[in-house]
């Protein structure tokens, strides 16, 4: 699997100062952290997941660029689907393997998958059902992860990886009351990574659930409202990056939901500038700002950029049309790469402050040089851009116009 596989070859040499490398389940655990990109969530009992994938579906037309995947059997389907939906991901998945198998469909073009489970026992039993394929399976999401149930989920999933001699991560999900309730959140926070730092070799990413933190309030943010207007939202979130967050012990911690796909009359006014669309595209530049307005996605790529400020990585989608602006987002600058760069070198034999290449900043080697390798991970998955160049070159055109959940 490889981020902006839908771009031509030689289009990746005119954008890309350095090309994004091929990655699998079986990459390096810190560089595949970074690698999920855009997570497409979809209900377990969405029938069609196999046909999709042995079609090339996920690696064209509506679903360009998606690189991770969630089978959700958890809140995108109801109570009386999960046994249905069990059964589908099985089916699903050993008609996978069959196609893999002759050869219609290589594994290393496949999606990182991931299932949503509702909570343990369920992800014992499917591993059971799902033995022959899990070589297929990237791991497993644990919604409202506490205190009171990390360690079994996490302790589970070391037994089953043992048992069944396969790599599979855990990702949890901080969407409890416990979690943003002031007068419990720190003290949650601090025995929820305390066992996750015991299990940290299975431990992928730590996401976050805004839109069932949001519920708990009984807010939901507008179209043209990032995660960040809701105060009692960002204040929790700045705690979980406060305690996942910290270099010396860091966790990738991915960005949450973005719920709109369509839009409406506005009140604000729009959130791009022509400029960027003008200048890298022209008449068809602008052309794809609209599209984008229309959707409202002028919020997303608000959030996301957002998201990157404060540390962030990669973000749950719901819809198609999102997979292009998340990835293209999280491509490095060529100045931001340059500057990394350079901070490690220097960072081997001297340890003050160094100027710019491009001399409009101080890189300070001690206090930057985090920050650096973070970029560099990122360049790695993602690619750096040639100067000049941008986001809206990835972007191109509209995808579907149905969301999965």
């Amino acid at each position: 699997m490889q981020h902006f596989q839908y771009v031509p070859d030689q289009k990746k040499k005119d954008i890309f100062f350095l090309e994004p490398e091929r990655f699998t389940k079986h990459s390096d655990q810190k560089l595949l952290s970074y690698a999920l990109g855009a997570a497409l969530y979809m209900p377990g009992s969405r029938t069609s997941i196999a046909q999709d994938l042995l079609s090339g579906k996920y690696l064209q037309g509506k679903h360009e660029g998606l690189t991770s995947m969630v089978i959700c059997l958890e809140d995108s389907i109801a109570d009386h689907e999960v046994e249905t939906a069990e059964q589908n991901i099985a089916m699903c998945m050993a008609e996978v393997a069959e196609g893999i198998e002759k050869q219609r469909f290589f594994q290393e073009d496949l999606p990182l998958i991931f299932i949503r489970v509702r909570e343990p026992a369920q992800m014992q039993r499917l591993a059971a059902v799902l033995a022959p394929y899990l070589g297929l399976i990237a791991g497993f999401i644990f919604p409202k992860i506490s205190s009171g149930n990390v360690r079994e989920y996490f302790s589970l999933l070391q037994s089953l990886t043992k048992e069944h001699k396969e790599i599979l991560y855990g990702m949890p999900i901080l969407e409890t009351p416990e979690v943003i309730y002031r007068e419990t959140r720190m003290e949650e926070l601090l025995e929820i990574k305390r066992v996750l730092d015991e299990y940290k070799s299975l431990v992928l990413n730590v996401r976050l659930g805004g839109t069932d933190l949001s519920g708990i309030y009984g807010i939901r943010r507008s179209r043209g409202t990032t995660i960040y207007d809701i105060s009692v939202i960002r204040d929790c979130i700045t705690d979980i990056i406060n305690v996942f967050g910290r270099s010396s012990e860091e966790y990738v911690i991915s960005g949450p939901v973005w719920e709109y796909f369509n839009g409406k009359t506005r009140l604000l006014k729009p959130q791009l500038r022509q400029t960027p669309f003008r200048n890298a595209s022209g008449s068809e530049g602008l052309k794809l700002r609209d599209e984008l307005l229309s959707r409202y996605d002028d919020g997303l790529i608000q959030e996301i950029l957002l998201d990157g400020a404060n540390g962030l990585v990669g973000k749950t989608i719901i819809h198609p049309s999102h997979i292009k602006i998340v990835n293209a987002l999280n491509v490095t600058a060529k100045e931001e790469y340059l500057d990394a760069a350079a901070i490690l070198e220097q960072s081997l034999t001297y340890n003050g402050v160094i100027k710019s290449e491009f001399a409009n900043k101080m890189n300070e080697i001690k206090p930057h040089a985090s920050w650096a390798r973070k970029v560099m991970l990122k360049s790695k998955i993602y690619g750096v851009f040639h100067e000049n160049e941008s986001f809206v070159e990835l972007i191109g055109t509209a995808a579907g116009e149905h969301a999965y959940i």
